[in-house]
């Protein structure tokens, strides 16, 4: 499959307690760096399950922002219709997890994203091409988010990344013309935060261990998610999502779910945002 995700690339920095987490004390632990960013994890995970996958963002102006545009390039994420920020604009992640893999809390510095203007993405679609879909997340302006619901020639999926981000979801529909999404994929918080809205065609509820709620023509249906050793949270809602982009446009919910979490799961289990062994994962779990 073809996919054009737009969003979010960058470095993220994920802190791991080796106990419970104490707060207002120094912790031992473990620090990483690695490429995140919820579009382009998305981006990462899909060309790693041998998809074409184009990625339209603003890399940061600085070695964070090289060593995320080095790592698109290395997973084989199309980069070439992305640009670079402004030198010395930001976009990093940290993030502090407790010993069990969950995150406790998360700075997002990312204002290199504020580049992905409707007028910038109208110059990208151009050279775009045919796509199976499209994949935004809310780490770009509600004005850049509506324009895409209307410009879109594919269907759109749609990332609500967090609870501060979230609110673009409601405003992007309601600033746009065709006011309609093909899916959206949010967390419990994100979804509270979103509430009842009209234009949204499925509608899928990440709850963590508990699995994901699925809403269609005003029908919920659960899926439980599938056991796992967790080591790092971080990552597995994106690759959630990407695994709910992968069934395709016409899958049933149920197939759609089914893979997804299977690649959350997949993701949940390794230290990265990305799991590198994704593909080898999921063929022997299928």
């Amino acid at each position: 499959m073809r996919f054009c995700i737009i969003g979010g690339a960058n470095a993220d920095i994920i802190a791991t307690t080796f106990n419970q987490f104490v707060p207002n004390d120094s912790n031992p632990g473990t620090v990483r760096l690695m490429a995140g960013g919820v579009a382009r994890n998305i981006a990462h995970s899909l060309a790693l399950l041998g998809n074409q996958t184009i990625f339209l963002g603003l890399f940061g102006g600085d070695t964070f922002g090289w060593f995320t545009a080095d790592v698109c390039r290395k997973a084989k994420v199309d980069i070439s219709l992305s640009d670079a920020a402004p030198v010395g604009t930001r976009s990093c992640f940290l993030s502090i997890n407790n010993c069990d893999g969950e995150m406790i809390g998360g700075v997002s510095d990312m204002v290199s994203v504020d580049g992905i203007t409707p007028e910038w993405i109208a110059t990208k679609l151009q050279k775009v091409g045919p796509v199976d879909a499209f994949i935004a997340d809310t780490n770009i302006p509600a004005e850049s988010l509506a324009f895409l619901i209307d410009h879109a020639y594919a269907p759109l999926y749609v990332d609500a990344v967090s609870g501060a981000k979230a609110p673009k979801v409601r405003l992007a529909l309601s600033l746009s013309a065709k006011k309609h999404i093909h899916t959206l994929k949010c967390n419990k918080l994100e979804n509270e935060i979103i509430g009842e809205i009209d234009g949204i065609g499925r509608r899928f509820v990440s709850k963590g261990a508990e699995g994901v709620d699925v809403y269609e023509k005003g029908k919920m249906t659960h899926f439980d998610a599938l056991p796992c050793q967790v080591v790092n949270t971080n990552g597995s809602g994106d690759a959630l999502m990407a695994g709910i982009a992968l069934a395709g446009p016409q899958a049933s919910i149920e197939e759609a779910a089914r893979i997804g979490l299977k690649l959350a799961m997949i993701t949940a289990e390794c230290p990265e945002t990305v799991n590198k062994q994704l593909k080898q994962r999921y063929e022997e779990l299928s």
